[in-house]
């Protein structure tokens, strides 16, 4: 019975600092929804995981999307008359609106400001923008910044490249047990933004690490996508996989201060669900539990009719709703060690719940079985009532994660029961089906 992910082994202060020194070394790298700077960062997490990457060729039909051309980027700058540059990708990747086609021309600033963006109330922010599926280029700078621009000429340079190449993936399963899949997903196709994509990426890939090295009951399946059309083709090209999928978790923005909030599941009751709730509890006041809604991360698209699998989004505070979201700001100062830990500890605690959940059947139902003869009765009251709880509610109806919640006892408390009745011939699994999706 013990045979499953537990993470027991976890130092969870020294898994915070490798999160970050991780999230550090990935930072600088230019990424977007295809191209090199991917690539690169999937060859980093490949130094910590086995990971498999798939190349899907533009033009590549995935329902009702089309895998775009690759992007690739150099260079670009602005340079003022006297050649001086007052916009330079060297200084920070956000500076080039994500996805620009290729440019070499000189614009008046009137001509110029309209490919310009900025942050008027956060005027020390660059902003994050992309021009993914319309061919345009642009700049984004600090307002304090473009307040600074004159009157005059501007050469703009920009050293891209869109060309037909492939959308890039990475995979990594883990088989299990069972054939039930728990699917993980985060995108990473952002530039440098620390906690809006490489908090989720690094998170993903050192959960896989320890999962690599510990039983499962599971299958587990990883996904490192870029967002949005990243899931899509996907799902559009495993289908067989997809319909092994029994519980799933996107994980996005888990390095800030806030608490963490969970974003339900389209199905809202499924295992998965109820799991995380669960574990949030334990966590404190400072957790939420969102219903779902169709707008968000790649939720959106596992949980889309067709497929409507058990899969909810974990975060801290959610997307959108905290100034740094989508700027400069979103540095290697704004996810913290601690939060990371905090974010790598509830995970474990979520992932080793979701694998002891189970439904048992009471092979002695009528009446209570006599404890004292076979070894299980103490004088410790919440240990036999976590036994009685057992035993009362092991019809084949109800799992473990019912009875800890209707008994008010601790899951552990009550999994340690099970551990018990099942070794004297007490319980017995529940025949078919044991993911309680």
């Amino acid at each position: 019975m013990d045979h499953h992910f537990t993470g027991r082994s976890t130092d969870h202060d020294a898994i915070g600092c490798e999160l970050h020194s991780l999230i550090e070394e990935l930072y600088p790298i230019c990424r977007s929804i295809t191209g090199d700077g991917f690539r690169k960062t999937m060859q980093v997490l490949q130094r910590y995981i086995p990971l498999e990457l798939h190349e899907v060729p533009t033009g590549t039909r995935v329902f009702d999307w089309t895998v775009p051309k690759e992007w690739n980027i150099k260079d670009a700058w602005v340079k003022d008359g006297e050649g001086v540059k007052v916009i330079d990708f060297q200084e920070s990747n956000l500076h080039v609106v994500n996805y620009s086609i290729p440019a070499h021309e000189t614009l008046k600033l009137e001509d110029l400001r309209g490919r310009l963006f900025t942050l008027p109330e956060h005027p020390e922010w660059i902003p994050y923008r992309t021009s993914y599926y319309t061919e345009n280029w642009g700049f984004c700078l600090r307002h304090d910044d473009y307040l600074r621009l004159e009157d005059g000429e501007y050469e703009v340079f920009i050293d891209s490249s869109l060309t037909e190449g492939s959308l890039t993936y990475g995979e990594l399963f883990l088989e299990g047990r069972e054939e039930s899949d728990v699917l993980v997903s985060c995108h990473a196709c952002h530039p440098s933004l620390c906690n809006d994509n490489l908090s989720g990426v690094t998170l993903a890939a050192l959960l896989a690490r320890q999962m690599c090295e510990e039983p499962r009951r599971y299958s587990y399946r990883f996904l490192f996508i870029p967002g949005t059309i990243g899931a899509i083709t996907w799902l559009a090209l495993n289908e067989d996989k997809a319909s092994r999928v029994r519980h799933g978790l996107v994980l996005a923005g888990l390095g800030d201060p806030g608490g963490i909030t969970y974003k339900k599941s389209r199905r809202g009751d499924a295992t998965i669900d109820r799991v995380v709730a669960h574990v949030l509890r334990g966590l404190g006041r400072d957790q939420a539990v969102l219903d779902f809604d169709p707008y968000g991360y790649d939720e959106r698209q596992y949980c889309s009719p067709g497929f409507d699998l058990p899969v909810g989004r974990l975060s801290r505070t959610p997307y959108g709703t905290y100034p740094e979201y989508h700027t400069s700001a979103d540095d290697l100062s704004f996810v913290s060690p601690t939060r990371l830990g905090e974010s790598y500890r509830a995970l474990v605690g979520i992932f080793s719940r979701l694998e002891r959940n189970q439904k048992y059947l009471n092979t002695n139902p009528r009446c209570e079985p006599q404890l004292g003869r076979r070894g299980l009765y103490s004088s410790a009251g919440k240990s036999v009532k976590a036994l009685l709880w057992v035993l009362s509610l092991s019809d084949g109806l109800h799992d473990l994660l019912d009875i800890a919640q209707r008994s008010g006892l601790e899951f552990e408390s009550i999994h340690e029961a099970a551990v018990r009745l099942l070794g004297a011939g007490l319980l017995s699994p529940e025949e078919g089906r044991q993911d309680g999706s």
